[in-house]
C-alpha cells in the first residue's frame, strides 16, 4: 500500500466538457486496405465561422494513397459526403472537403471517414462544441486534436512549436464512458496496485509482494486463474528466494509472458525502511505457489533519493521500433536512440514511475544485468502510479491517483526526440476519488464502434472491490 491510501478522498469533481478523441480506429478493414486506410486521418475539422462546414484528411505514410469514393459523415448515417474519383492524398499530403452542401456539422456532432463500402470506419472525431474556429490535430496525422487559433485547411495545423508533445494541459474529459466493477466482491483486498492486459489475461500486482493472473469472469470482469496454482495469485521473491518485493507495476514485453514478466518495486517489505528501486524478472510458467526472480536491475545508485515509500509505481515497455521510428533521442549519448549500441536486451526500453516526484525514467535493461538510463523527464504531474505504452496510438499513459484527482496524461515523443505532454484527461464522469494504482488497455484488437476496454486497480478496495472496467475511444 502506498503513502496515498490514508490521504483525504474528495468524492465529488466535476468533468469539463471538452472534446471526444476517436483516433482512427480500423475496425473490419479488409487486409488489402488496411495499411493504406491506417495512413489517412481526418486531421482538421470546422464547424463554424467564415469558412464553410469542412474536414480536411492527411497522409501520413510514405505511398500516394486513392480515396476515391470514399465516404465522409457526420453523426447522421444518413449524411454522406462522396469523395471524387480520381481524387488521391501524396505522402505528407493534405486535401480539404466542403461538406456543407450535403450536411453541416453541429456543436455537438462529429466527423467520420469510411471506405467506398461506407461500412469500413477509418477514422473519426467527435466534439461537444463549435471549433472556434478549428479542431486541430496536433502534429498533424497523429497527435490529439485541439482548438487552435486559426484555420489551415489544405495545410499543415497552426500547432505552435511544441510539435507532438505541444498538447495543451488543460483537463478535458474522459474520452469514453463512465465506470463498472469489474471484480467479485472481496477477492483481493487492499493494495492491488499495477495491471497489465495480455489479449485473454491480466496481470495484476500487489503491494504485498504478489502476482495475479486474472482472466475472464463471462460478465466483463475479471477472477484469479485457477490453473497451475494462481488461485490465490503467487508469491514473489528477490533473486535467490529471500525478500519481499514491494511489487507496484508490471509489464510484459513484445515476447509475451514467454519472454517473462517484469515487476517494479519500490523496496524490500522486509526493510521496509529502505528504498530498492528494482526492476525483477519472472518466469511464471510454473506452477509453483511462489516465484523467485530471474533477473534484477537494481536502480536505486542512478537514481534522487525518495521516500522508502514513494518510489517505483508505473512500468511500460516500449518497443525499439516505435522510439527509433519517432525520432527518439537518448539522454545517455546527446545523439538519436540506436538500439544495437546497447547489445542484447529485450529489443525495447522500460519507462518506470516515481510515485514521489512524478519523474519518469528509461532504461535498457541489457540481458547481462547492467542498465543504462536514457531518458528522464516530468509527467507533469505530482506523482506517477501507473504507466501504460498504447501501441496503436503511439503513446504514453501517465496516470496519478488520488493525489492528482484522478488524473490521466498522454506523452507522445516531439519533434526534438523527448516525450512530451500531448493530453491530460479527467477521470471517468462518475468515477469518485478513488486511490486507483493500476490502470490497463486493451488491445487495437477489442474495438467495438470506436471504443475498447480500460481497467483500474483501487489499492483500498473501496466498497470491496478492487477493479473497475470503463471505455475509450479507439
Amino acid at each position: 500500500m502506498t503513502a496515498s491510501t490514508a490521504r483525504r478522498r474528495i468524492f465529488a469533481h466535476c468533468l469539463v466538457a471538452a472534446p471526444l478523441l476517436v483516433a482512427g480506429a480500423l475496425t473490419g478493414v479488409p487486409a488489402a486496405h488496411a495499411a493504406a486506410a491506417d495512413d489517412v486521418r481526418i486531421n482538421e475539422v470546422v464547424t463554424t465561422g467564415a469558412v464553410d462546414d469542412s474536414i480536411e484528411l492527411f497522409n501520413k505514410g510514405t505511398v500516394t494513397i486513392d480515396v476515391s469514393g470514399w465516404i465522409l459523415k457526420d453523426t447522421d448515417t444518413d449524411h454522406t459526403y462522396k469523395i471524387a474519383s480520381g481524387t488521391t492524398l501524396a505522402p505528407g499530403g493534405y486535401r480539404a472537403f466542403d461538406v456543407s452542401g450535403k450536411f453541416g456539422l453541429g456543436s455537438d456532432d462529429q466527423a467520420r471517414l469510411y471506405l467506398a463500402d461506407g461500412k469500413t470506419l477509418v477514422d473519426g472525431y467527435s466534439w461537444s462544441k463549435h471549433s472556434d474556429p478549428s479542431w486541430s490535430r496536433c502534429p498533424d496525422g497523429s497527435g490529439d486534436f485541439q482548438q487552435t487559433a486559426t484555420v489551415t485547411l489544405a495545410g499543415p495545423n497552426n500547432c505552435g512549436t511544441g510539435g507532438e508533445g505541444g498538447g495543451s494541459t488543460t483537463p478535458v474529459a474522459w474520452p469514453g464512458s463512465s465506470i463498472a466493477v469489474a471484480d467479485a466482491t472481496n477477492v483481493f483486498g487492499q493494495d492491488l496496485s499495477g495491471l497489465y492486459q495480455d489479449g485473454g489475461v491480466l496481470w495484476g500486482a500487489q503491494n504485498s509482494g504478489k502476482l495475479w493472473r486474472l482472466v475472464r469472469d463471462g460478465s466483463g470482469g475479471w477472477k484469479p486463474d485457477t490453473a497451475d496454482g494462481w488461485s490465490s495469485g503467487k508469491t514473489l521473491r528477490f533473486p535467490g528466494g529471500s525478500g519481499s518485493p514491494d511489487s507496484e507495476g508490471v509489464t510484459l514485453t513484445g515476447s509475451g509472458s514467454a519472454g517473462g514478466t517484469f515487476v517494479a518495486s519500490e523496496r524490500n517489505a522486509d526493510a521496509s525502511g529502505t528504498s530498492r528501486l528494482s526492476v525483477l524478472k519472472y518466469d511464471v510458467s510454473g506452477s509453483g505457489a511462489s516465484l523467485t526472480a530471474s533477473k534484477e536491475w537494481n536502480l536505486t545508485s542512478g537514481l534522487p533519493s525518495t521516500g522508502s515509500n514513494l518510489g517505483l509505481e508505473g512500468i511500460a515497455w516500449v518497443p525499439d521500433a516505435a522510439l527509433t521510428g519517432a525520432g527518439f533521442k537518448d539522454a545517455a549519448t546527446g545523439g538519436a536512440y540506436d538500439p544495437a549500441r546497447y547489445g542484447a536486451h529485450s529489443g525495447g526500453v522500460f519507462f518506470v514511475g516515481v510515485e514521489g516526484t512524478g519523474m519518469i525514467h528509461g532504461y535498457v535493461l541489457a540481458d547481462s544485468g547492467t542498465s543504462t538510463r536514457v531518458a528522464s523527464f516530468s509527467s507533469g504531474m505530482s506523482g506517477v502510479m501507473e504507466l501504460q505504452w498504447e501501441p496503436r496510438a503511439t503513446r504514453l499513459w501517465a496516470v496519478c491517483d488520488d493525489t492528482c484527482d484522478g488524473q490521466h496524461r498522454t506523452l507522445k515523443i516531439d519533434t526534438a526526440g523527448a516525450f512530451a505532454t500531448a493530453a491530460v484527461y479527467n477521470r471517468p464522469s462518475g468515477m469518485p476519488n478513488y486511490n486507483n494504482e493500476g490502470f490497463s488497455l486493451a488491445g487495437a484488437d477489442e474495438c467495438v464502434s470506436g471504443s475498447k476496454p480500460v481497467y483500474w486497480s483501487d489499492d483500498a478496495n473501496d466498497g470491496g472491490h478492487a477493479l473497475r472496467k470503463g471505455t475509450i475511444s479507439c
